[in-house]
């Protein structure tokens, strides 16, 4: 398996960093290639603008058609070429981050805003009366998988259904459905600890034993089943859920997700340290 782990906390120290860490020993150990953009270390430039584009930025600045222009000429900035190259590779894509304020850190929003340019990511594919283009279960990133590993400063249940945070599950849609499964990329079921800013000793070798775990069984876990956009569950052009579809007891960011695929069938709903900071 080839992974690339995006990691996004400034201090290397953190519990986040030893979380990258042990993603990389344990991935190497059992035979995986692994590659890191660590974006802190690497100074990514977060923000978007006509630099990215060169010669093919329009003026005004529009960053839909210069995006498009920039990659089709094969003359986006090496940076983000770069990154772009690291996701064709990878077979596996992890992101490492702390929550904060109910989102990612900036400096990883800027990595999707600039890596997840017009024609890479999105703007691919048929649009006519049966197809919306290819997007929320197809595209470029088809048959990759990414798990989101977070940590999270409150105990677990602030976030549930009842906690004053919403449940997890509706905090990480945006970034699960809208930024990962857009694009074509398989999302599997996040791997969150709760409480990071209270963790102890032990609770970090109880954590690290379970990132391991799941860690080892990237390979077979099965992905959040989020239904596809083209397979006949939307109606088109208005991309709302036909009537009838819906799992029982499920609503809102719930309706777009299917009971689950039998184990072992991805094809049916997919393509194929005390003083750590947080």
């Amino acid at each position: 398996m080839k992974t690339l782990i995006v990691h996004a906390h400034p201090e290397p120290r953190s519990l986040n960093g030893s979380l990258k860490d042990l993603a990389v020993s344990t991935l190497e150990a059992a035979g995986h290639e692994v590659r890191v953009s660590d974006l802190y270390a690497m100074n990514w430039k977060a923000v978007v603008d006509a630099a990215d584009f060169g010669e093919h930025a329009t003026s005004p600045l529009r960053v839909i058609p210069s995006s498009a222009g920039a990659y089709d000429a094969g003359a986006l900035t090496p940076d983000v070429a770069a990154e772009q190259e690291k996701l064709l590779w990878a077979d596996t894509v992890i992101f490492q981050f702390p929550m904060w304020w109910y989102t990612m850190p900036a400096i990883l929003k800027g990595w999707v805003d600039r890596v997840f340019s017009f024609h890479f990511a999105y703007g691919v594919g048929v649009h006519d009366e049966t197809r919306y283009g290819e997007r929320f279960g197809e595209g470029t990133l088809q048959g990759r998988r990414a798990i989101l590993s977070v940590t999270v400063g409150g105990p677990e249940s602030h976030y549930t259904d009842r906690g004053i945070n919403g449940p997890i599950e509706d905090l990480l849609f945006p970034i699960h459905h809208g930024i990962l499964y857009y694009p074509g990329l398989e999302v599997l079921p996040p791997f969150v600890l709760y409480g990071a800013d209270k963790m102890t000793r032990g609770d970090f070798e109880d954590a690290a034993k379970a990132w391991k775990e799941r860690l080892l069984s990237l390979e077979t876990t099965e992905p959040i089943a989020f239904r596809r956009q083209n397979f006949g569950d939307y109606e088109i052009p208005s991309l709302r859920l036909k009537e009838g579809l819906e799992v029982p007891g499920r609503k809102g960011f719930g309706l777009h997700v299917r009971d689950q695929p039998p184990a072992g069938d991805r094809t049916s709903d997919h393509p194929n340290q005390n003083g750590r900071r947080r």
